[in-house]
């Protein structure tokens, strides 16, 4: 009996190649299963993996899993240290990212790639093939994901290798709505012999079922006061029995189930959301969809939209008959919201690290910068002016002949979110910790501000700021809204009254902040008054909710995006629901005013849709 390790290429629907085979001769198959390392160069996590290695090796398992959350903060420094451990398994082994590598990473992802050739695998022997799959969430706070792209390819991998053998489902998060769009994820592995699914996640030992597929969740690397370990997973054919192994002792049975597979003619009954569908005066259509996730905000010219995908493709599509224009492969998946300047040209900062200039009307490149890091910033075109966030940095270019006109980069993280341009200011966050305020014209530092949390992830990083003419409105995973003062970035008032997190947004007149809240709450404040003032509150209905999607108000109607495809619209003076349409399961990535024709709004979804709101 042989074990086949297959080489994937990125954007392959099916394997390519085999690139070595194992024998074996044990049964049941072994699997050790390593989840949730959280390695970090000098931490007891380090010390303790490498014991674990050792003691995998001595074990002689037919198959190692790596599954997820191999660090802490995904840096190249975190994940170059971390392989170098795991090179050392001796057993064919397969790894997987985890959160920590996809929601904080230094390369947008792509180092991953780079050190283990993909964020997915296949193997199988005589009767067992095993796949895994990347889960996100992607360069943002949100649900777990399946790419759609990685849908496709999913099938076809089963499709092409399972029949004649049973299959063992892998990735980080459990098959349940911590995946926003689980449904089609399981109702695709229900249609093969799926006899697990194994996930990590939440450091602890559950065995459970997802519709008929028997699923358990394993236990992290540190396992508290049991000690420090891993798993093991004997498959046999007629049972599976997944085993606590702290280093140094005896296997300890954690779950056990005999060997079934799902019933793919029986649907399973998922509780209907339930949306008031009305939207009377407006219209809401669907304008594209794609075979890719879509991870960046919307920007549009007179009659073009344009957006990135999660494969690294740039597309143009036309407004009227959404109809795909043009499209131009990066290399890399897309984050930053692109812009459309004055001259004609489209901006696409690419986290293949560089900015493209590109002619909007033919696709062509017109010129490229290369950078020292990748772009997952949201930038500005002001005319023929972009501001753009890079990583350690914050740049001013002249769009027409793709000068660098300035570089401030005295910034010890990457900026995420779009800067706000207002007068000779500047002001934008990074993930740092702080908030900066930049001279337009020169570059030069006014003032920087922190809440004086040292932890990177509960600073300004991913919020656009609201600016007034004398103060700045943030809000915070610390879960604050502030005010800073304009002039001196000085705090003038800090407020915890409502779970704020990421997402906020201005009214047209600048009066009014618009938060929304981890509780689905959408919180008006006045701005004209010194202090802490509501306007007033509204529960959206939408319940627990940490997307980072901003809040924009058109035409009297503030407009607010969910975690799980839900675009709410309220009377801006009122705070009174209007509407509220589910437009898909996924994040929606932000909301966009066509500044062409200002009473037309966009919205893309993480799932590859996107949709224009009219108003009648």
């Amino acid at each position: 009996m042989k074990i086949q390790r297959i080489l994937l290429s990125v954007a392959a629907a099916v394997p390519l190649a085999i690139c070595s085979a194992f024998a074996i001769s044990s049964n049941p198959t072994r699997f050790a299963i390593l989840s949730d390392i959280h390695v970090t160069p000098g931490n007891p996590n380090e010390d303790y993996l490498r014991k674990a290695v050792d003691e995998i090796n001595g074990l002689s398992p037919d198959v190692v899993i790596v599954n997820g959350d191999l660090t802490n903060e995904g840096s190249d420094e975190q994940l170059i240290n971390v392989k170098a451990i795991l090179d050392l398994i001796e057993a064919p082994s397969f790894i997987l990212p985890g959160n920590h590598e996809n929601n904080w990473s230094q390369s947008a992802t792509k180092t991953f790639i780079d050190l283990w050739g993909n964020d997915r695998f296949v193997g199988y022997n005589d009767s067992l093939l095993w796949v895994g799959i990347n889960c996100g969430p992607f360069m943002k706070m949100g649900d777990g994901h399946v790419k759609q792209e990685d849908l496709h390819w999913l099938k076809n991998t089963l499709d092409s290798l399972a029949p004649g053998r049973q299959v063992i489902s892998f990735n980080h998060y459990p098959l349940t709505p911590d995946l926003d769009n689980y449904r089609p994820y399981l109702d695709l592995l229900r249609q093969y012999p799926v006899i697990a699914h194994i996930n990590g996640h939440y450091h602890v030992y559950r065995q459970y079922v997802a519709d008929d597929i028997n699923s358990i969740m394993v236990g992290a690397l540190d396992q508290g006061d049991k000690g420090w370990g891993y798993s093991l997973m004997d498959v046999s054919p007629d049972s599976v029995v997944v085993w606590r192994k702290i280093i140094g002792e005896e296997p300890v049975r954690e779950g056990a189930w005999a060997i079934s597979v799902p019933d793919p003619s029986v649907a399973p009954a998922d509780p209907a959301v339930i949306i008031d569908p009305k939207a009377e005066g407006f219209v809401i259509e669907k304008i594209w969809t794609d075979s890719a996730s879509i991870f960046t905000r919307t920007a549009q010219d007179s009659s073009r939209l344009y957006f990135g995908t999660s494969l690294g493709d740039f597309k143009a599509v036309d407004k009227s008959s959404g109809s795909l224009v043009w499209q131009l492969p990066t290399g890399a998946s897309l984050f930053s919201r692109p812009s459309v300047a004055a001259s004609g040209i489209v901006v696409v900062p690419a986290a293949s690290r560089e900015i493209l200039f590109i002619n909007a009307s033919t696709g062509q490149i017109r010129g490229s910068r290369q950078s020292e890091g990748p772009y997952v910033a949201d930038g500005i075109v002001i005319a023929d002016t972009l501001y753009q966030g890079g990583y350690k940095k914050m740049e001013k270019w002249d769009v027409k002949n793709g000068c660098l006109l300035w570089q401030y980069d005295d910034i010890d993280n990457y900026c995420q979110a779009s800067p706000v341009l207002d007068g000779e200011d500047l002001i934008f966050g990074a993930w740092d910790t702080n908030l900066y305020c930049l001279n337009a014209a020169t570059g030069a530092l006014r003032w920087k501000w922190n809440n004086g949390k040292k932890a990177n992830m509960l600073g300004p990083g991913n919020v656009v700021p609201v600016v007034t003419p004398d103060q700045v409105i943030i809000v915070a995973p610390d879960r604050y809204m502030t005010s800073i003062d304009r002039k001196s970035g000085s705090t003038r008032w800090r407020n915890k009254s409502y779970r704020y997190r990421e997402s906020l947004g201005v009214s047209a007149d600048k009066t009014r902040a618009y938060a929304k809240t981890m509780d689905g709450e959408l919180v008006a404040v006045d701005l004209t008054v010194p202090y802490f003032e509501k306007a007033w509150v509204t529960d959206m209905g939408i319940g627990y909710d940490h997307a980072p999607c901003i809040v924009a108000e058109c035409d009297g109607v503030v407009y607010a995006g969910s975690r799980r495809g839900i675009l709410t619209a309220l009377d801006a003076l009122t705070g009174k629901v209007l509407w509220s349409q589910q437009l898909g399961v996924s994040e929606i990535n932000g909301i966009d005013i066509d500044p062409t024709t200002p009473s037309d709004v966009y919205v893309s979804l993480i799932e590859g849709t996107v949709y224009r709101i009219s108003r009648r």
